[in-house]
């Protein structure tokens, strides 16, 4: 398990509303936290499927020797895909828990952390794309701007960019440490508590493994898989991963309208998909005091009309 502690296990488990013969998708094995609650609920006749893009998770995945469970190495974008190749048919629950894990972070040869100097390379799926060190070696002043500012809202950007730009052409930025090296270098004035290259590594990461991208091609696969009464459970991490779930469930959970004119009763309307269970929750105190990382972390739950 590496030390990895699951956000919001109990509560995400619960949301799901499990039927001992149920089928459901774990979207983000991870280290498998939520699998196993999962698998712990079932019956003999009930059924889970769990993806994984990262090759460590799969492996992890191997662990858990179980009739009812199969995991596909796929990013969460192809969930349809994965179900229609397990030949589950409609499933009760869908789950995802957004962001990087623990071992990725903790593993300092990913290179999703400054707090190692180790290759840079930020790919979930280390079989295949671009590596962070790629990217930063091709990319153009005005891309990385973009890129940090957009998914990092880091305010001295353009800095960074110019920075890194100018450092390659003298040696190629290759470790986190060099990335984060210059990146203190351009930042001139800190957070309280926050290392200046936070920001920044947040950003390329998300860009590297098109995070926002992969979560709003998903979503909508879901309505397809749900049958009425199923539950769509969703954790984020980030602002901007959150905003993605809120507006797709605001809207699935929101009848079509037409203009005012057209001549039709609100029955008459394509009703909503979704419905909205609960508000959002975030983490309790007592698991932000064990898991920092639990901080930030923003449940929404919906319900297949």
């Amino acid at each position: 398990m590496t030390g990895h502690v699951t956000v919001l296990l109990e509560e995400a488990v619960e949301a799901l509303a499990i039927k001992p013969d149920g089928v459901y998708i774990d979207a983000t094995f991870g280290r498998g936290g939520h699998s196993r609650a999962i698998l712990s609920r079932l019956s003999s006749m009930g059924r889970l499927l769990a993806l994984d893009r990262d090759p460590q998770a799969v492996a992890a995945a191997e662990a858990i020797n179980d009739p009812r469970f199969s995991l596909a190495h796929r990013p969460f974008s192809e969930i349809g895909e994965a179900w229609r190749a397990a030949g589950l048919g409609m499933v009760d629950g869908v789950l995802f828990d957004l962001g990087v894990s623990s071992p990725q972070l903790d593993d300092g040869e990913r290179g999703f952390s400054f707090r190692y100097d180790a290759p840079l390379d930020m790919r979930m799926d280390t079989t295949r794309g671009e590596t962070a060190a790629e990217w930063l070696a091709r990319a153009e002043v005005r891309e990385i701007t973009e890129v940090l500012r957009d998914y990092g809202e880091e305010r001295f950007a353009f800095q960074i960019a110019k920075k890194v730009v100018a450092a390659r052409g003298e040696q190629p930025v290759v470790t986190t440490g060099q990335f984060a090296a210059l990146v203190r270098a351009a930042v001139r004035t800190r957070e309280p508590g926050q290392d200046p290259a936070t920001r920044s590594f947040q950003a390329v990461r998300i860009h590297i493994n098109q995070e926002l991208g992969e979560l709003a091609l998903s979503l909508p696969q879901t309505l397809g898989l749900l049958r009425p009464g199923g539950r769509l459970v969703v954790i984020a991490f980030h602002s901007l991963e959150d905003r993605i779930v809120k507006r797709f469930l605001r809207d699935a959970a929101t009848p079509d309208s037409l203009p005012k004119a057209v001549p039709l009763r609100a029955s008459d309307l394509p009703p909503a998909s979704l419905c909205l269970v609960g508000k959002p929750r975030k983490a309790p105190p007592a698991e932000v005091a064990a898991n920092p990382r639990a901080r930030s972390a923003v449940m929404r739950v919906a319900e297949k009309l």
